[in-house]
């Protein structure tokens, strides 16, 4: 009988790793620091909004973000073969909806016509939604090439500036030049990683810059953008317009100090002195209340998001994951210093929420989104 119960031990102890398998794949460390920054987020989103709303800002921030832990846990279960399958939908998909948005069912706000109203005082933000199809589609594009060790080709290369510059000009056109910079972003990184030769990279920067001449150049941007995107340099030329949040975002940060005026302290943020503080300046929320050593602590839990997200796409089995995994790192990297420069007043205010953190379902579904995007294409979990 000893005997008969040794034979069968080892069969137990390969079992139980055998049943936590699927589970085991998952990236723990991303799905961590996502996690935390969510949390901070929801409590700088509680700070500047409970005075005025009580916890209703709060709870639907809770939910979103947990909906779309839900959504990456279960788009990473699904494997890279199944992400790899639906890309054209999704990447379709995302542009129908950047074109709906310029039908009447489309709303304009602050001067950009970027949203489609839903159900319950939600609305849907389709060009968040073209960051992950157009990440997926460059990545799906290039791919096959790499995978046999070869270098993209002109046909490759001119479909890539197409899927590129497509939803690129939809959302231009809105006009939301944040999210624009971020699609070329992501764009460039992917196509560069993919092997594209030099003189391609030229022609995409110049492209680039052509986007942003003509945006500029042309009556495409409202005065009240135009106003936003130079008013960090000058506060005072309208310190009653543009000017005023800038400068109340400034004020407010400064008034930190090392380490803050205390969570729900913050005067300018109880005050409701700084204006689309929920969204485009809670990083001011950290800054005031958290000072800068949380603030700091903030951009550390983020970093570690992208610096997970290039481990991952290392380690990745093949050319998909790869790119895949560098997209999404520079989407969401542009993002994190675009917001954070806007709120130190060293970039221009180009309305872009920070990942995880703002207030605002579309971006939070879409970055945990790409969390689980990133998680789906690393194949089985490394030993």
């Amino acid at each position: 009988m000893p005997r008969a119960a040794d034979a069968h031990r080892p069969a137990l102890t390969r079992a139980a790793p055998s049943g936590l398998r699927r589970w085991d794949r998952h990236d723990l460390g991303l799905y961590v620091a996502a996690g935390g920054a969510s949390v901070v987020g929801a409590l700088l989103v509680w700070s500047t909004t409970v005075r005025t709303a009580g916890n209703a800002y709060l709870v639907r921030h809770l939910v979103t973000a947990g909906v779309g832990l839900a959504v990456a846990l279960l788009v990473g279960r699904a494997g890279r073969d199944r992400v790899r399958a639906v890309t054209p939908w999704v990447f379709g998909a995302g542009v129908a909806l950047l074109l709906l948005v310029r039908t009447p069912l489309g709303t304009t706000i602050n001067g950009s016509r970027s949203w489609i109203p839903l159900a319950a005082g939600f609305t849907l933000q389709p060009a968040e939604l073209v960051k992950v199809g157009l990440t997926l589609a460059l990545a799906a594009l290039l791919a096959h090439r790499l995978d046999r060790g070869a270098d993209p080709g002109g046909r490759d290369l001119v479909a890539a500036a197409v899927l590129v510059g497509v939803p690129t000009t939809l959302v231009v056109l809105q006009p939301d030049l944040g999210t624009a910079l971020v699609l070329l972003a992501l764009g460039f990184a992917v196509v560069v990683v993919g092997g594209a030769p030099r003189r391609w990279v030229a022609l995409g920067v110049a492209f680039a810059v052509a986007v942003g001449v003509a945006a500029w150049t042309t009556p495409l941007l409202s005065d009240y953008q135009r106003a936003r995107l130079t008013a960090f340099a000058d506060p005072t030329a309208d310190p009653l317009g543009a000017g005023y949040q800038t400068r109340q975002v400034r004020l407010a940060i400064g008034g930190g100090g090392l380490w803050g005026q205390g969570f729900m302290q913050g005067p300018r943020t109880q005050g409701g002195f700084v204006p689309f503080q929920l969204n485009d300046f809670v990083f001011s929320v950290a800054g005031e209340e958290l000072g800068f050593v949380g603030a700091a602590g903030l951009l550390l839990v983020l970093a570690v998001v992208v610096v997970r997200v290039l481990v991952v796409a290392a380690r990745a089995p093949d050319a998909f994951g790869r790119l895949v995994g560098v997209g999404v790192a520079t989407w969401l990297a542009v993002q994190v210093v675009e917001n954070v420069g806007m709120n130190l007043a060293l970039l221009p205010v180009t309305g872009l929420p920070l990942p995880f953190v703002s207030y605002g379902g579309t971006s939070m579904l879409v970055s945990w989104l790409a969390v689980g995007l990133v998680d789906a294409t690393q194949g089985e979990r490394r030993a």
